[in-house]
């Protein structure tokens, strides 16, 4: 099959694009960096989601929103705005099979930097809308909703010690995701899973569900 993925230079969308191809299938890459991923199989495109110069790519049997910033002035703009724009021009057609938004744990708990939260949340709204418009294609449309990772956008607080050790006392789980983890999520529920649609799926290591007992 023939997938498109934003963001596939570096961290989940890398290891998205890793994932597909190692699965036998031809990956499209959009992002505002070069590309990282080599395979024949691999085709990258630099351009910036939220321009009007996105390239001609027909036929795309998967999409994969990653492409995404952090508290950058631009989050609304690149975020949402921007994955509007690829999943209308990429994704809403009779051959789609799966439309994959990775949205955010922020999106639900809005425990995050207040642009970035409200982008997020706003792709989780825009995911069942697509989600109610390509049913009729027989195709899913979902949200993959990620605590912390395990990328380099989070050196910061992952190089911090005392911020990491307070981290970790937030989870249940006392760990952050792989990307790799997040990317056999991805590929889950894109291919494997053929009946879930308009579902945001929460992986946070329990981030969510934390809770202290004091009696």
């Amino acid at each position: 099959m023939k997938i498109l993925i934003t963001g596939a230079s570096g961290g989940i969308g890398a290891a998205i694009a890793e994932k597909f191809l190692s699965e036998g299938h031809a990956v499209i890459g959009i992002d505002v960096c070069a590309g990282t991923v080599s395979s024949p199989a691999y085709t990258h495109y630099a351009a910036d989601i939220y321009s009007d110069a996105l390239p001609n790519i027909d036929g795309v049997d998967i999409l994969i929103n990653n492409a995404g910033v952090q508290n950058s002035g631009r989050d609304i703009d690149v975020n949402l705005k921007g994955t509007i724009r690829v999943t209308e021009k990429y994704g809403i057609h009779a051959g789609i099979k799966s439309i994959l938004f990775i949205a955010s744990a922020s999106a639900s708990t809005g425990a995050e930097f207040p642009e970035y939260a409200a982008s997020k949340g706003g792709v989780v709204a825009y995911m069942k809308n697509t989600a109610l418009r390509v049913a009729e294609y027989g195709a899913t449309a979902n949200s993959l909703s990620p605590g912390g990772v395990r990328t380099s956008l989070n050196d910061r607080v992952m190089r911090d010690p005392a911020l990491w050790e307070r981290i970790m006392a937030e989870t249940l789980l006392p760990k952050w995701a792989e990307p790799c983890e997040i990317a056999d999520w991805a590929y889950f529920l894109t291919v494997t899973n053929r009946s879930m649609t308009a579902q945001d799926l929460l992986v946070d290591n329990g981030e969510a569900a934390k809770s202290n007992f004091v009696w």
